[in-house]
């Protein structure tokens, strides 16, 4: 995975959310397009879709703080703040700085679609243009909640309870256990991942990652959602051009169907997307129909 790319740590000095080392890849040439992943996973969910851009692209792909080789505080902050996706998109903006992008392209899965829906708003000078994967704004989500999404995302309000129940039970049983129960989909099982990949997701899943995810998740439904109203109630939107793209049998795309249609309260430039023949795990699935999407939309 990711031959001929480099790899890098990145030491961030605290903005306000803590001090953090994020681990990156690097590689490839063209302009910079930052690249996010989402949870339980790493950078490495992308490594399907890297051979199809690399001859496009300066790929930067990276580890959120607290998740696979990178590192945030261990103190969350007021309503985790130190964990909102306001944090670890300032991460992600020093870290391109440092490499010299003043300007770029970002594209997410799941939790990485949310950090860069943030930085989109937050850093609308830098973010020329975004794709956002398999989500829904997590101010939609809150909003419009049902026992079908619930039964989907049970892991949403089971990672907000009070620190340190659900890391204890999280830790309490092997991480091959918890990765399978977590990232498994009826009829799909753990077809998605490569071995290699797997046993990545699994090396990575310690105290450190389980204690810096159920604070992200912690944040989304505190401080993120604080910042995610005010944002929506002063018409902040995200005004770059945009992709969505969502699997067909992903828990999004089965709960709330077109989401293009709700995302067009969310984005006010140009947006395009839609759902390709695969579940939640976008990129993993079908990583040539992914990078398909995004040559297209970060080249034309």
């Amino acid at each position: 995975m990711f031959e001929n790319f480099e790899k890098r740590t990145f030491d961030i000095p605290d903005s306000g959310f803590g001090a953090a080392s994020i681990n990156a890849r690097l590689g490839g040439k063209g302009p910079p397009l930052l690249l996010i992943h989402g949870n339980p996973l790493t950078h490495v969910s992308w490594h399907k879709v890297v051979p199809f851009l690399e001859k496009h692209f300066s790929i930067i792909c990276v580890d959120l703080r607290g998740y696979g080789d990178s590192i945030g505080p261990e103190d969350g902050g007021p309503e985790s703040i130190n964990y909102s996706f306001r944090a670890m998109a300032i991460d992600l903006i020093k870290v391109m700085e440092v490499l010299g992008h003043h300007t770029f392209y970002v594209a997410g899965h799941d939790r990485g679609a949310r950090t860069a829906h943030r930085m989109a708003l937050d850093h609308k000078e830098i973010v020329k243009k975004c794709a956002l994967i398999d989500i829904l704004p997590s101010h939609y989500i809150w909003n419009n909640t049902s026992a079908e999404w619930a039964d989907s995302s049970w892991h949403w309000v089971f990672m907000i309870q009070p620190y340190d129940m659900p890391e204890r039970m999280m830790a309490a049983v092997p991480p091959e256990y918890f990765i399978e129960k977590k990232i498994s989909k009826p009829g799909k099982g753990l077809k998605p991942f490569s071995p290699e990949a797997l046993k990545e997701y699994i090396r990575c899943f310690n105290w450190k990652t389980i204690r810096g995810s159920c604070e992200d998740y912690r944040a989304c439904a505190t401080s993120d959602f604080t910042m995610d109203t005010e944002d929506f109630q002063n018409h902040n939107h995200i005004d770059c051009p945009s992709l969505i793209i969502w699997g067909k049998d992903s828990h999004t795309g089965k709960v709330y169907g077109d989401l293009l249609k709700i995302w067009g309260d969310y984005v006010s430039a140009e947006l395009i997307g839609g759902e390709i023949d695969c579940g939640h795990y976008v990129i993993e699935e079908c990583p040539k129909e992914t990078a398909d999407w995004l040559v297209r939309h970060f080249t034309e």
